[in-house]
């Protein structure tokens, strides 16, 4: 396996990558003035904060339809060229499928008519003027047709001096029609009729390659993912108003007018304007973020309850989606690289095939007898490509993947499937994977021995009418409490600070230290031992102020998901390390970390040194899988040997994954695991079969029993391949009995 190693420059988009991830309780508070611990307004590697516009490089995007100029002709994912080197390069999951089809209908009558089939299986096909041809024209078209990409293929590996699959099914398929031609012909009294067995090798190799291609997972979806996250046109501002143009028509300095429900033409800064904007499509996460004069937003995002006037400033190569891009594809590139388990036993099985071909005519010839040395010869190259070896791992994958889909593991790239046995280390990233993303509700703390469940009710009244995901965690904890809330009216929020309603004749407030400020006011010293210690784990405070008067606090937490623990025990139980990796200040971080028992923490880590951090583990020795949900996850899931995707994330984190989970449960993980080691067993045993049956068919067809009275004859060797095919077939479909159940994980 190749290490990736990380760049050795900063790329253009760190800086401006920096409010990518709102993932503190920081940003739930924003809107309420919460205190999410002091550590968060001076901690410069947290995700949640927003740098200065001085020092952010922001850039527009690049006109969306020159994004995809280069995927114009593009059909649905099957139609999709695998760009990538090795042996199907430059083919098409359509192109196999056609092949395969057409090459089907046209083996049935080749087999049907063929004399040898009729003699093996005991019938004499109808005998009509021309049906004596039916084999070899029907053979040829095959061997033209459908042969082609592993004629094509096995010419590229002879190239580049590295014989594979394609190599050895193009030596079998052309020594077979040669053979077979020279029989049909009549020219030196040869039986070597393999007209069926040409038809059924090329029909069961395009499927095999047809199933295999289904599997893999298409590079190049990452970068449309990142690209669709981007509008045509951009609503310039102009002295006479404003202009409708393309986002490629943008410049530095620029100032555009992004309406409510608009996406983001390029990433900048607000001038004008306040609005709640959905980062989910760049963070992953549901939450909304405020926004004002001053504060950066990114390309892609969506204001989603006002307009905003945003000032551009940077264009071109500079934009964080770029930078991201340019990870990706270089993250992928480095990931390409790993030799399937197939080919490395098809590069084995060529070079046996070859010598043992060569060396049986070699012996045959001196022996004194060449027609039984060509056909010696023959036989050895044609059943030296065994069907088995063809469907071996794509019939694996195929189940695998089948399996795992009823498990909600949905499986994009087989090598994923391959590598997942090997991991030494899970790295999750902790807010919305490990974490709900979303607050809770986890202390309450009355002055003065006051009543906690009167503090809570007062406070989901003054938050009923909002729609703030901490309004809602406070109402949610006072309804699982079956407590009376009580009517509010003259509700309004103080954008920054937090919110105010007058509850029975009583104004109260429910905020922040900046409300507290505002109010003129501050909390008892009894209630900041307790707000103190909240703080120091990195929750939200908020206060609950009845007129000038402090008469509680809560904190409110993101919380832990329920399964996280299970996840965490089963993985190490398997001898898998796990590691957790956030944008939060440590002392928040530490506190997950030590609550789920998690082997390592990279905490403070910025959004474009994810990807880095992944590097780190890997220059270690170790073999990562990362479990993220974000767009800025995105280059460490394809840096990584395995990327793991949370369903409920973004497009362009389940494109650069190889692996996404339908779901939020991250014990998906533990049936990925568990997949990969049952599956890789039944690779083996399958390479083990069809290799071994090469193994000892090949020497037999070359004669070296021939003293004894023992000859494989070419018939006899073709209905053993078949046989081989059926076991190898069997053996797959034992995978079905592989439980994936994460609920029952040990």
């Amino acid at each position: 396996m190749t290490t990736p190693s990380s760049s050795g420059s900063e790329p253009a988009w760190s800086e401006a990558a920096s409010p990518l991830k709102g993932g503190t309780m920081e940003d739930h508070t924003q809107h309420h003035g919460g205190h999410a611990g002091h550590h968060n307004s001076h901690t410069p590697a947290t995700e949640s904060q927003d740098p200065s516009p001085a020092a952010v490089s922001t850039v527009t995007v690049t006109e969306h339809d020159h994004s995809h100029s280069h995927h114009e002709g593009h059909g649905g994912q099957d139609d999709h060229a695998v760009h990538s080197h090795g042996q199907h390069a430059g083919h098409s999951t359509a192109m196999f499928k056609n092949r395969f089809w057409l090459t089907l209908a046209l083996s049935i009558p080749v087999v049907y008519f063929s004399p040898m089939v009729g003699h093996i299986l005991g019938y004499m096909a109808p005998m009509f003027p021309g049906s004596a041809w039916i084999p070899p024209v029907l053979g040829t078209v095959i061997f033209l047709y459908g042969g082609q990409p592993f004629l094509k293929g096995g010419w590229r590996e002879l190239k580049d001096r590295t014989p594979g699959m394609m190599l050895l099914i193009g030596m079998a398929i052309t020594v077979a029609f040669a053979a077979s031609w020279v029989t049909s012909l009549g020219i030196g009294g040869f039986d070597l009729d393999f007209w069926w067995e040409l038809a059924l090798l090329v029909a069961i190799m395009l499927l095999g390659h047809w199933i295999e291609m289904r599997a893999l997972g298409s590079a190049q979806g990452a970068l449309d993912a990142l690209a669709a996250l981007l509008p045509d046109e951009a609503e310039r501002v102009t002295d006479a108003g404003t202009e409708t143009v393309p986002v490629s028509a943008l410049a530095e300095g620029d100032m555009v007018l992004v309406r409510s429900g608009a996406r983001m033409p390029a990433d900048g800064t607000v001038v004008d304007g306040q609005a709640e904007f959905d980062e989910s499509m760049i963070t992953g996460e549901s939450k909304t973020v405020p926004r004002g004069p001053g504060d950066t937003v990114v390309a892609g995002t969506v204001a989603t309850d006002n307009s905003v006037r945003v000032q551009v400033t940077a264009v071109g190569e500079n934009t964080a989606l770029a930078g991201i891009q340019r990870l990706v594809a270089e993250a992928q590139a480095s990931s390409s690289k790993a030799q399937a388990l197939a080919d490395r036993a098809a590069a084995f099985l060529f070079y046996f095939a070859a010598g043992a071909g060569v060396l049986t005519f070699i012996v045959w010839t001196l022996l004194g007898s060449v027609p039984e040395a060509v056909t010696r010869t023959v036989t050895v190259l044609v059943i030296a490509c065994p069907h088995a070896l063809g469907l071996a791992i794509p019939l694996v994958i195929a189940i695998s993947t089948e399996q795992a889909a009823r498990a909600g593991v949905l499986i994009k790239n087989r090598m994923a499937l391959e590598r997942m046995r090997t991991i030494d280390v899970v790295l999750f990233d902790k807010t919305g994977t490990l974490t709900t993303g979303e607050p809770e509700l986890k202390d309450i703390a009355p002055v003065s021995g006051g009543d906690a469940d009167a503090l809570l009710a007062l406070a989901a009244a003054v938050e009923a009418d909002s729609e703030h995901p901490v309004a809602r965690a406070i109402v949610r904890a006072a309804r699982e409490r079956n407590l009376s809330i009580p009517q509010a009216r003259d509700f309004s929020s103080l954008t920054g600070r937090g919110v105010r309603a007058t509850v029975d004749g009583r104004t109260v407030h429910v905020g922040g230290p900046a409300l507290l400020r505002e109010l003129g006011t501050t909390e008892p010293d009894a209630l900041a031992q307790s707000t103190s210690t909240w703080m120091g784990r990195g929750a939200a405070v908020l206060h609950v102020i009845d007129g000038h008067e402090v008469l509680g606090a809560v904190s409110l937490e993101d919380s832990i998901r329920p399964e996280s623990r299970q996840a965490v025990a089963a993985l190490q139980h398997r001898g898998v390390k796990v590691a957790m990796i956030t944008g939060d200040a440590r002392q928040v971080a530490q506190a997950v970390a030590e609550d789920l028992r998690i082997d390592e923490v990279f905490a403070e880590v910025l959004p474009a040194d994810k990807d880095k951090k992944v590097a780190e583990l890997q220059a270690r020795g170790m073999k990562v899988a990362m479990v993220g949900d974000g767009v800025n996850d995105s280059p460490a899931l394809a840096r990584a040997e395995v990327g793991i995707a949370i369903g409920a994330g973004t497009d362009v984190a389940m494109e650069s994954a190889g692996v996404v989970l339908a779901g939020n449960d991250p014990r998906a993980v533990l049936s990925m695991v568990d997949l990969s080691r049952a599956s890789y067993a039944k690779m083996w045993q399958n390479l083990i079969w069809a290799t071994g049956y090469n193994v000892l068919a090949v020497p037999l067809a070359a004669g070296v029993l021939a003293f004894a009275g023992v000859v494989l004859s070419p018939a006899a060797g073709a209905v053993l391949m078949s046989v081989s095919t059926i076991v190898v077939a069997l053996n797959a479909q034992l995978l079905r009995r592989v439980k994936l159940n994460p609920s029952q994980a040990r």
